[in-house]
């Protein structure tokens, strides 16, 4: 184990010896990550641009699997379930994901975006059920007010702030137990971005978040603990503000000052 990589008791979220190749003769994009993830908590992964952070956020739901010739060494596990074990379909439902780009599907309409995990999984639910699953949603990620009297509106009519914590909503609608976001307000101004790190701040008290960013300010802001990775590598692991003013690692350091990335 690498010393510069803290351990979490009962992590919600362990990595173990992990190593993915986008194909044989690739090298590694993500090599030999070991890591624990704490519960209820904000983590942030940061380091510069191809260093493998986007890679090890989407292997946490599979969601790197679409890639078809990916390989994939070492394990991840869910509250101690083997993911690789489980349906893909399944494990959404439990690891729920937000992309950089606000993306709600342009011919649905918001309450339908909501919902659409449900639709899209074949499970049906009573009217009255999905009423309720779509205000809690959208209360959960305050757009309840801006919107409930468009709700059959299309996803698109909305700001792009707004767009973004509608696909939020989309994620937490099946309850998971974990939410990844790729660089979730990089698409947005400043105010936008503002609502969502508030947002997020607020549903980690229900939801376990991991979310990459190249705002290391936003990273200090609102996450409790910090990777930075480094070509592949997990150079560093641990509290955020413990990092931020003292880290274990010259790449760290440098990065954080500036001096590369």
């Amino acid at each position: 184990m690498n010393k510069n990589i803290d351990i979490i008791d009962s992590p919600v979220l362990k990595i173990d010896k992990l190593h993915i190749a986008y194909n044989k003769t690739d090298k590694y994009a993500v090599k030999d990550v070991n890591v624990t993830v704490k519960k209820n908590a904000i983590t942030a992964i940061m380091g510069p641009s191809g260093c493998g952070k986007s890679t090890l956020l989407r292997a946490i739901n599979r969601m790197h699997e679409l890639y078809p010739a990916i390989q994939t060494e070492g394990g991840i596990y869910l509250n101690e379930e083997n993911i690789m074990k489980m349906s893909p379909i399944h494990l959404r439902r439990k690891i729920g994901m937000v992309f950089q780009r606000p993306n709600p599907f342009p011919t649905m309409s918001i309450y339908d975006n909501v919902i659409a995990g449900y639709k899209l999984n074949g499970i049906r639910i009573k009217k009255s059920e999905k009423d309720k699953i779509v205000e809690e949603a959208l209360r959960s990620v305050a757009l309840w007010d801006e919107v409930k009297d468009s709700l059959h509106k299309k996803g698109t009519f909305l700001s792009g702030g707004q767009q973004q914590r509608l696909c939020i909503a989309r994620a937490i609608a099946f309850k998971p137990d974990v939410i990844l976001l790729d660089e979730p307000t990089s698409a947005l101004d400043p105010i936008a971005t503002s609502k969502v790190e508030d947002l997020l701040v607020k549903l980690k008290k229900d939801y376990t978040i991991v979310m990459v960013t190249h705002n290391m300010a936003q990273a200090a802001r609102i996450s409790e603990y910090s990777m930075f990775m480094y070509l592949g590598d997990l150079v560093e692991y641990g509290k955020t503000k413990m990092m931020f003013t003292n880290p274990r690692d010259k790449r760290t350091e440098e990065y954080l000052t500036g001096k590369f990335g």
